[in-house]
């Protein structure tokens, strides 16, 4: 697949030899953020043209200090709780691929260099089991399409940032680079999709029915991709926004399975339509508008929702940073304080999931005050 060159900190370059796919130029985290932060010229590389974020969302605001105490603790509990093959066996609940990309960008999104901060192994390792589980045949990879979405979404923001020539032993041989991995994910993704009546996703990639909840995991994982270079055709992008535009009702209420019908209230699947919409560049759409509206005016209502509340703050933090940043900065602050009082004296946080997803999901929701992820960018 042909990769474009207009993402910010990723560019084209001669073909990897031993994947077949480009290797991008790689620019450290610290580097990136002076890149767009600064402006920095004295780091060697050429400006590019970025989007930068709002007057009131830059990169390089002061984090509030419970914010930083909170992810640091929680940081600290994946990487003792990861083993040496790089997944998270412990702490009961969900395991696979999928947990396993949630985790990854909980280290990338924590500011410290991918490549040779304080993280950098467990950021290796968590690479690796991912390129691992890669059906080299199919793309396909884990249980079903929600651990394959959150794997490809994992992939695609260590795409660009993690240097494939440390991911690897020196004696390993015919591994994937993210590169090529991320590749055959999206490819996987695609062909599931063509296979589907309803242009979307459900737990099997040979499904011919559809839910909101794994189709938004599949096609946040797509748009990250392409946001990182990957070429994924814009058919695809456009027939998957369709289903969710099927699904949403003019009140913003989004419905869960099949082609239409089912609204009741799930912040959880709200938030996912909206971010969709906002990271497909659709914010024209009423559906946009409309599930924004919910998600803004009822905040509160929000915070602690007892339907899948990791999953659902995980989802809402990127909603509202994306659809309404003042409602954000209100909710955010619920949501801190209502972290700190959930966070466990190991550092993990308790969930529905397990321990490993309940702090994945929990930190990533935290992560919007740093906006290191490039898939949290406006």
């Amino acid at each position: 697949m042909r990769r474009t060159s207009d993402y910010p900190g990723r560019t084209v370059s001669k073909r990897d030899a031993g994947s077949g796919a480009a290797r991008p130029t790689l620019i450290s985290r610290s580097g990136f953020l002076k890149l767009i932060g600064l402006g920095c010229l004295s780091c060697g590389l050429r400006p590019r043209s970025v989007i930068g974020q709002p007057p009131n969302a830059r990169i390089g605001e002061q984090v509030p200090r419970d914010v930083r105490e909170m992810y640091d603790r929680g940081l600290q509990y994946l990487a003792k709780a990861q083993s040496e093959k790089g997944d998270w066996p412990s702490g009961g609940g969900e395991t696979g691929p999928g947990v396993v990309g949630m985790a990854l960008m909980v280290f990338l999104a924590s500011g410290e260099d991918p490549n040779f901060g304080l993280y950098s192994n467990n950021v290796r390792r968590a690479a690796r089991v991912i390129l691992e589980v890669i059906d080299k045949r199919t793309g396909f990879m884990g249980q079903s399409m929600y651990h394959h979405g959150f794997g490809m979404l994992g992939l695609a923001e260590a795409y660009g940032t993690v240097d494939d020539r440390s991911l690897w032993p020196a004696k390993a041989k015919d591994n994937l680079s993210i590169g090529a991995g991320l590749e055959l994910a999206v490819r996987a993704a695609i062909t599931s999709q063509k296979k589907n009546s309803l242009g979307a996703w459900r737990y099997s990639p040979d499904s011919t029915d559809a839910d909101t909840s794994v189709s938004g995991a599949v096609l946040v994982g797509l748009l990250a991709a392409r946001n990182a270079g990957i070429e994924v055709p814009d058919a695809a992008i456009d027939k998957a926004i369709s289903y969710f535009q099927k699904m949403t009702s003019t009140s913003g209420q989004v419905g869960y399975s099949g082609g239409f019908g089912g609204f009741d209230e799930s912040f959880a699947r709200i938030s996912i339509a909206s971010l969709v919409y906002a990271i497909a560049r659709r914010r024209d759409l009423n559906e946009f508008k409309a599930t924004v509206g919910y998600l803004s005016q009822r905040l509160e209502n929000s915070i602690a929702t007892p339907n899948y509340p990791e999953y659902t703050r995980y989802y809402q933090a990127q909603a509202l940073f994306q659809g309404d940043v003042d409602a954000w900065e209100k909710w955010n602050k619920l949501l801190i304080r209502h972290l700190k009082q959930s966070q466990n004296a190991d550092g993990s946080f308790p969930g529905q999931f397990g321990l490993t997803a309940g702090t994945a999901l929990s930190c990533l929701a935290l992560a919007l005050n740093f906006r290191f992820l490039p898939i949290y960018e406006r």
